[in-house]
């Protein structure tokens, strides 16, 4: 016999942000809950459990005993595994909440191992291909992209990351010993402004789904796309800046001490905690950096699309909306 569905609290949508979504800090504290690094260790059924939750109570359906906390914290859970878009669960790797752990060893690695060029080309290829699965896993999914695209993008992400690492390398060893510790942010953040566009060509060519304020389809935008990618380059060069600048100043600093020298054996280790440390708080920030539901003016857009929305709506439709990826 199956148990008495209870109906879900009244006023109560799963989909509604907890939080104000139209400011950072409202964000942020969206962002904070999504990338929480311990739903990373969270087993494949209770997974499945949050989703059927989620899932039933989109349907008006809980079962009984399920308070509001519990619900919330399903949809946490849900939120971290799930795809936006399609609603299938994500590969562990791309998962938002496996940016920390998942960035801070090779991030950590990148900045430790940076003097010769086999370890330089080696973490940097590491790097791009963690990225290139992070990048089709967040993909806006209406989008589809071939595998021959994903080949070609990765493959240009990492010729550029490791062109822009080897030649500064070689470029610095006349330089002061900081700036040789700084290439590898050079090199991450050249690559990403490669690997996000490449990986997400398809928005570029054939545009972006735009919606009015009330999600009614206007059209697609191949503007709407290049702004919305645009921003996403800029919160994941943000995301890989403080921990990529700072970090190097902290440890050339330390590595003058003699006990530092004694032990040099846990550089590579202290390297991926103190960069664990940044992503912490990096990860959810450059998240929140730009609202998930992008808007852009009327005035922005392509003439055609413009002038087909300005024919059906006149001028009840300053601005587009749509969905920029993660």
């Amino acid at each position: 016999s199956c148990p008495a569905m209870a109906t879900v609290p009244l006023g109560f949508d799963i989909d509604a942000p907890r939080w104000d979504q139209s400011t950072f800090l409202g964000r942020l504290r969206h962002f904070l809950n999504i990338t929480d690094p311990r739903t990373a260790l969270v087993p494949e059924e209770q997974l499945d459990r949050a989703k059927a939750l989620v899932e039933g109570c989109r349907a008006g359906l809980v079962p009984p005993g399920n308070s509001q906390e519990q619900l919330l914290y399903a949809k946490k859970l849900y939120d971290s595994a799930f795809h936006p878009d399609s609603g299938e669960k994500m590969n562990l790797i791309g998962r938002m909440s496996f940016q920390v752990p998942g960035g801070m060893a090779l991030t950590g690695c990148m900045l430790q191992f940076y003097r010769t060029v086999p370890a330089v080309i080696f973490w940097q290829w590491v790097n791009q291909s963690f990225n290139a699965i992070v990048n089709y896993t967040n993909r806006n999914a209406a989008s589809p992209i071939s595998l021959r695209q994903i080949g070609v993008a990765y493959v240009m992400a990492t010729g550029t990351a490791l062109a822009t690492a080897v030649g500064l390398n070689l470029y610095t060893k006349r330089a002061p010993p900081l700036l040789a510790r700084w290439v590898p942010f050079a090199a991450v953040a050249a690559a990403n402004c490669v690997n996000i566009p490449m990986m997400r060509q398809q928005e570029i060519i054939n545009g972006i789904t735009v919606t009015d304020g009330d999600n009614n389809e206007l059209g697609c935008s191949r503007r709407a796309a290049v702004k919305g990618i645009a921003q996403v380059v800029v919160s994941r060069i943000t995301m890989a800046a403080p921990g990529m600048i700072i970090l190097p100043i902290i440890m050339e600093r330390l590595e003058k001490f003699p006990f530092m020298q004694r032990i040099r054996v846990l550089h590579a280790p202290l390297q991926v905690l103190l960069c664990g440390g940044f992503l912490l708080f990096m990860v959810p920030t450059a998240c929140a950096l730009f609202p998930q539901r992008c808007s852009l003016a009327l005035a922005d857009l392509e003439p055609e699309l413009r002038d087909s929305i300005v024919a059906k709506h006149g001028d009840k439709v300053p601005y587009v909306y749509f969905n920029k990826g993660l």
